[in-house]
């Protein structure tokens, strides 16, 4: 293997830094906290850090003592408080890069002093004293200090965000590091009833620095590799045999005690639990069982309990006098036995006797396994495991089937606007699409912006809004992406699979238009609403769905609509910012904590609201009952638009967008990436490079497998030798490309206007043919396999190319901004001209524009928007204004 370019991975570092500090500015062009925050968060939910990218902003600082912080979450099961503190100077847009290369650990130990400083204060409540009911760090100060939170927290876990790599440089160059940071523990004693308790609060510290970061983008947000180490936490190594010794696994038998699963999950909480099992389920079921076996007969325990299921990429075990112990694991998950695991804890937690139990356990340690072969393992393993309750068997992945659906609709689907949103299915996808794009970067951009891209976290939120459950929507992580899923598949509530086409598609959209612009109009920072907008904007949307799809004997809200205009009417915005004032106020009323963010994912919540006087006074008004009827969709309106739709067979673009990609690149793109990229290639891999190359030269389509493959060898050469990209070659051939977006575009329009694909295409292929253009028929080919639900072949585009592309728009009229044209009288005449000779527009489009081309009607506001969409068609069809 070739040694790494590390000057080149840090650039990649401080690439991605400037990305971020993009993504994080506000209105004015200053990088705000806030909006950091927010942007770091889903990285430490994929990397299993957290169990939700939604934080309470708590910001706090104090030039006196040089105390910070900036944000807390609690973890679902409650024991562990995460403080959030951003080091602020990292952030400086002025400062200079060398400055930013971190090498002594004791410039991040200063930072992580300030909130150590803050915690310790609020405990012995020295922050009480003239604290303001607005100040955003009243919950957490006030909780900190009180019985109940000494209580509760016995884990207070510090994020240090910091936009600096952290290097050393020991050698000629500078080189990335990673430093850990050493375990605290603070002493404190509270009040439990009538009685005195005091233990040890456990302080932890985690570094999140450029390394961290880039390091989860690129690897496609798998989780970080959880290392267990017995003999170096809990001071002993752990006897065990070995059970079976299989070609890609080896199992190992072992007895824990008690104390050490307590420890396990007092230092590592949910980490310990594998993605697709149950969460912890509170003492009820099964779990009050195992609570009352620890305290009626904890020496039977080992007896009545299934133990445990563990699964790990590597163990460090050893053999002492004939013995077996394991000294560490690698990437340790429990797969089977999380509820055996956090009620232990939590027992020992309610005061109980767990130093007679012991838990049985079985370790299978995956060998020289792929990330895939290990996954297959574990669901395998969760799956036939003796499980203790029902584990709902659904594809967390990026590769679950409704989400590859879902992505070959964002191919598939051009908005009225023509723009199409990108759907990045698993992480770091939209980044290594533009780090490889060279010179047609500020292209995907523009064509891309954040406003149409989502993830699948967003997508599960954005879905689950227009719900009856803002809680689990404001719980966030794996809560409300499960709730997603399992609605999908129809392993939840209904039982039954959503039908995902395009009109599901469509609405989801409008959903996601509809979440994004409340909040933005809610806003953040000092000119916002509040301070609980993502309690707000889904509590919000819940209350509009609960008065129109989910009430009975009621008209749907039209969703459409949305998804048409691609923003909110200016009625529409004004009655639900009003919403918006309303319910903030209301979370803030009913909420029966001081704790909002975290009350606000209680259900008891949003009980209260609903049935609230002020919702229904608010619902039933004069306001309330226009808008409602304005986008009521009626039950006979939905059967038309359902049966409009019914013959179309719909076509999946996802495999043929793949395929022109990689035609796109061109064949130099891949040989150059065979000769600088050779020795890091096995021979089946040089083979299927080639493959590549061959297809590319003879217009061939190359199947699932070599796709696969292409996209896999582009992100190892980001991970090994990002340097590569950098010297591929720019020219990109996109006439193929091109010819594909054209045909979409194309489709799509006909699709919404209910036309016989068969027959518009014809009419294309009629108009090439008396231009005298080349391969014609091909056009008609394509549509009849449209009609058939097929979408077209390499081969067929390239043919198509030589007769389409003469008739798309110059990219100066694509990318027209159509609200700023003026409809002058000359500028409509040419539109009825065109059409006529094209049948873009039905004839009743087409006579309406012409009663205002030849001055038979007057062009009001309305009628100048209606005539501007079917501007936009003709636009997109080849018309040109100039």
């Amino acid at each position: 293997m070739k040694k790494k370019n590390i000057d080149m991975e840090i650039d990649e570092y401080f690439n991605y830094r400037s990305e971020l500090l993009d993504r994080s500015k506000d209105d004015d062009g200053f990088v705000s906290e806030p909006l950091l925050l927010s942007e770091v968060m889903p990285s430490l939910l994929d990397a299993k850090l957290v169990d939700s990218e939604d934080v309470s902003n708590s910001y706090n600082i104090s030039s006196v003592d040089n105390s910070k912080v900036n944000a807390y979450q609690v973890n679902e099961s409650g024991e562990r408080l995460q403080i959030f503190i951003i080091d602020e100077k990292s952030f400086d847009l002025t400062i200079k890069k060398k400055d930013l290369l971190i090498s002594q650990k004791s410039d991040y130990d200063f930072q992580f002093k300030r909130s150590v400083r803050f915690i310790n204060k609020a405990i012995k409540g020295h922050l009480n004293e003239g604290l303001q009911d607005s100040d955003p760090s009243r919950p957490l100060i006030t909780h900190l200090s009180s019985s109940e939170g000494a209580h509760q927290f016995d884990v207070v876990e510090v994020f240090l965000i910091s936009a600096t790599a952290t290097v050393s440089l020991r050698t000629a160059s500078a080189t990335p590091k990673r430093f850990d940071f050493e375990d605290e523990e603070i002493k404190i004693s509270y009040n439990k009833g009538l009685e005195k308790v005091a233990k040890n609060l456990l302080i932890k510290k985690r570094l999140i620095d450029l390394n961290f970061l880039y390091n989860v983008l690129i690897s496609e947000g798998n989780r970080e590799a959880l290392v267990v180490d017995f003999e170096n936490v809990f001071g002993k190594k752990i006897e065990t045999i070995k059970a079976a010794d299989e070609s890609n696994f080896e199992s190992y038998l072992c007895v824990f005690p008690a104390s050490i699963i307590a420890g396990l999950y007092k230092n590592y909480s949910s980490r310990l639990l594998e993605k697709n099992v149950r969460s912890f389920l509170q003492f009820r079921g099964v779990n009050q069982g195992i609570k009352d076996t620890i305290r009626k007969e904890p020496e039977k325990f080992i007896a009545y309990n299934n133990g445990l299921t563990i699964t790990a990429t590597e163990g460090d075990i050893i053999e002492e006098s004939g013995r077996l112990f394991i000294k560490s694991l690698k990437d340790f998950q429990i797969v089977n036995g999380g509820q055996t695991t956090a009620t232990i804890y939590f027992s020992e937690k309610d005061g109980l006797d767990i130093s007679k139990v012991n838990v049985m356990a079985k370790i299978n340690v995956a060998k020289e396994s792929t990330i895939d072969e290990l996954e297959e393992l574990i669901s395998n393993i969760s799956t036939f495991s003796n499980a203790q309750s029902r584990v709902s068997k659904v594809d967390l992945r990026s590769r679950n089937p409704q989400l590859v659906q879902l992505k070959g609709l964002t191919e598939s689907v051009v908005t009225p606007s023509g723009k199409k949103w990108f759907f990045e299915r698993a992480k770091g996808e939209f980044s290594t699409m533009l780090r490889i794009a060279g010179t047609r970067k500020a292209v995907i951009q523009k064509d891309f912006p954040s406003d149409k891209r989502f993830s699948k976290e967003q997508l599960a939120k954005y879905y689950t809004a227009w719900g009856e459950k803002p809680f689990v929507v404001k719980k966030g992580g794996e809560k409300v992406f499960r709730a997603f899923i399992e609605e999908l598949s129809g392993d939840g509530v209904k039982k039954k699979p959503l039908q995902i086409d395009r009109t599901f598609y469509e609405e989801l959209i409008a959903k996601m238009i509809l979440f994004r612009v409340l909040e933005k109009t809610y806003g953040q920072g000092k000119n916002s609403m509040g301070q609980i907008r993502s309690a707000v904007v889904p509590y919000t949307l819940s209350i509009l769905y609960k008065f129109t799809d989910g009430a009975r004997q009621t008209n749907d809200f039209d969703l459409l609509k949305i998804w048409k205009e691609e923003r909110l009417e200016n009625d529409l915005l004004s009655y639900l910012t009003q919403l918006l004032e309303l319910v903030n106020n209301l979370i803030k009323k009913y909420a029966l904590s001081d704790d909002i963010g975290e009350y606000s994912k209680k259900s008891e919540l949003w009980d209260a609201i609903l049935s609230s006087v002020e919702i229904k006074s608010f619902m039933n008004s004069s306001d309330s009952n226009t808008i409602l009827l304005k986008y009521a969709l009626s039950e006979k309106e939905k059967t038309k638009r359902l049966k409009a739709r019914k013959g179309a067979i719909p076509v999946d673009f996802s495999f043929i967008s793949a395929n022109a990609l990689i035609h796109a690149n061109g064949v130099d793109y891949y040989r150059k990436i065979a000769s600088l990229y050779v020795g890091e290639l096995n021979v089946n891999e040089e083979r299927k490079l080639s493959v590549i190359i061959a297809s590319i030269l003879q217009f061939k389509d190359l199947d699932k497998s070599y796709l696969d493959f292409e996209k896999q060898l582009i992100n190892r050469i980001r991970i090994d030798r990002p340097e590569i990209f950098d010297k591929l070659p720019q020219d990109k051939f996109l006439q193929l490309y091109d010819t594909l977006d054209y045909i979409i575009k194309k489709y799509n329009l006909i699709i919404d206007n209910n036309g016989d694909l068969v027959s518009e295409f014809k009419k294309i292929e009629t108009i090439a043919e008396a231009k005298g253009l080349k391969y014609t028929s091909v056009i008609n080919e394509i549509g009849k396999q449209f009609y058939e639900g097929t979408e077209p072949n390499i081969k067929q585009l390239d043919y198509a190319s030589h007769c389409l592309l003469k008739e798309e728009p110059s990219n100066k009229n694509k990318e027209i901004n159509i609200n700023a044209v003026e409809l002058s009288e000359l500028v409509l005449r040419r539109m009825v001209e065109w059409d006529a000779l094209s049948n873009v527009l039905s004839v009743k489009e087409r006579n309406y524009v012409a009663d205002f081309a030849y001055g038979l009607k007057s062009l009001t506001s309305f009628h100048e928007r209606n005539v501007k969409k079917h501007l936009n068609k003709l636009i997109i069809s080849g018309f040109k204004i100039n």
